[in-house]
């Protein structure tokens, strides 16, 4: 696994800024990934602007030209990730404009980056639930009642190899109490109706945890976190489609060792970035809005370097006024 090479080093292009541990940069993810040299990537971590008919403030194609859209940066990203590393794609679905029906273009994007002519495996489809999520589309569902509220993103996780660099036990969970009442009273060996035999070796597990399931439950509800405490004593715009920490935390002690160098192409409010460097691993963050990088740099500043922003250094504080001002 690849993390020794200094990661200032490994881009033309100079920082937007930099902690001892990475590295943002401001521009078009195309062009700095043409910048890496190959296999110089063990982990990306990213979600994309999603394919939808409602434009969003940071950006996003239509669902028509979204995967021809995709597909120049797939070809990018194979050549820099390592042989056994990993892509972690957070997307979400959308819906036909007008139509109480689902658009299907984030499944002809899988086809395309993991069927019969994909340069890519599917390792695992992984399903991230937000119980909190709104109920939209509102006309098909709190309106004509004729649909469920979406509350679901895929998650793919995508190789070069069948098997990559991952381990389950770096992602164990805790026992449920019922699972830990099984184990300390034992449980009788028997053949179950679906005619899976469970042996006197269920209840004598190797590890201190649970396997996770490939659903996670993660609200995205947090509304009080450094970076959004931050944002408000700063006054500018936090980023506003932010993925919760629990979501690269998972992927990224799942799929990477300590050392390693992890890669956000779509790098918004650098959430990636942040959580890498909090588990020991190298990062890197791509991101073509400057005002979102801009503001990103308050996950990496503590609360008493902010005030002393606010109290002394006008200059820096202007930086910040600015971008928060932008359209």
């Amino acid at each position: 696994m690849h993390g020794n090479t200094e990661l200032t080093e490994l881009l033309d292009s100079e920082p937007y800024y930099q902690t001892n541990d990475g590295a943002a940069y401001l521009g078009d993810s195309l062009e700095l990934l043409d910048e890496l040299p190959e296999e110089s990537i063990d982990l990306l971590v990213t979600s994309p602007p999603f394919g939808l008919q409602k434009k969003k403030e940071y950006g996003n194609k239509d669902p028509d030209e979204y995967n021809d859209w995709f597909m120049d940066f797939a070809d990018r990203v194979y050549r820099v990730l390592t042989e056994d590393g990993s892509w972690v794609i957070d997307i979400g679905g959308g819906w036909e404009k007008g139509k109480p029906v689902r658009s299907i273009y984030h499944f002809e994007l899988l086809t395309r980056l993991a069927g019969s002519d994909g340069p890519f495996h599917l390792a695992q489809d992984f399903y991230w639930y937000n119980p909190a999520k709104l109920p939209t589309p509102a006309q098909w569902v709190t309106i004509e009642r004729i649909r469920c509220k979406d509350a679901v993103n895929h998650v793919w996780c995508l190789s070069k190899t069948e098997r990559p660099e991952a381990d389950n036990v770096r992602v164990l969970q805790e026992y449920s109490d019922s699972q830990k009442e099984l184990m300390e009273n034992g449980y009788k060996d028997k053949k179950r109706p679906s005619g899976h035999d469970i042996s006197d070796k269920f209840d004598d597990p190797k590890e201190k945890g649970s396997i996770p399931p490939n659903l996670l439950e993660i609200a995205n509800t947090a509304s009080n976190t450094h970076y959004l405490k931050a944002c408000k004593k700063l006054d500018v715009d936090s980023h506003p489609a932010r993925f919760p920490r629990q979501l690269p935390d998972f992927f990224i002690r799942f799929l990477s060792e300590p050392g390693d160098t992890v890669l956000d192409i779509f790098a918004g409010s650098n959430m990636t970035g942040r959580v890498a460097q909090d588990l020991g691993r190298k990062w890197l963050a791509f991101e073509l809005q400057e005002k979102y990088l801009q503001t990103s740099k308050v996950r990496f500043m503590t609360m008493e370097e902010i005030d002393k922003i606010i109290d002394e250094d006008q200059s820096a504080l202007d930086d910040f006024e600015e971008f928060a001002e932008l359209d």
